[in-house]
């Protein structure tokens, strides 16, 4: 089984406005192409012995399996949450144009 060259990562946080901010903040590194914020969204969860229901934003980020290690470190300088939802979805199908737009997007900026 080969790896994908592209996966969805997705995050949550607890405001539009800290979304917005780790959005911005991968597009501008390179570390993702797209993000797409889903708000608000119900998390029911079990935290420290007890269920939480929060709202929280959703992210769906867009980036190339090379740089997943990057995107990573990134979200979890960034994020404020202890223990951060990182979840990297393989993307084994999509349009040539739009998976060549991700790889182009994201690929490291060299230097002459």
């Amino acid at each position: 089984m080969t790896t994908p060259a592209w996966l969805t990562v997705l995050t949550t946080t607890d405001s539009e406005e800290k979304a917005h901010a780790l959005a911005q903040g991968v597009v501008e590194a390179r570390l993702a192409a797209c993000v797409q914020i889903s708000a608000p969204v119900t998390s029911v969860y079990r935290w420290q012995n007890a269920i939480e229901t929060t709202e929280e934003w959703q992210l769906l980020i867009k980036t190339t399996t090379e740089r997943y290690g990057e995107l990573e470190a990134h979200l979890e300088a960034a994020h404020d949450y202890e223990t951060p939802e990182i979840i990297a979805i393989p993307v084994v199908r999509g349009s040539a144009g739009y998976l060549a737009w991700v790889s182009a997007e994201t690929a490291p900026v060299t230097s002459l």
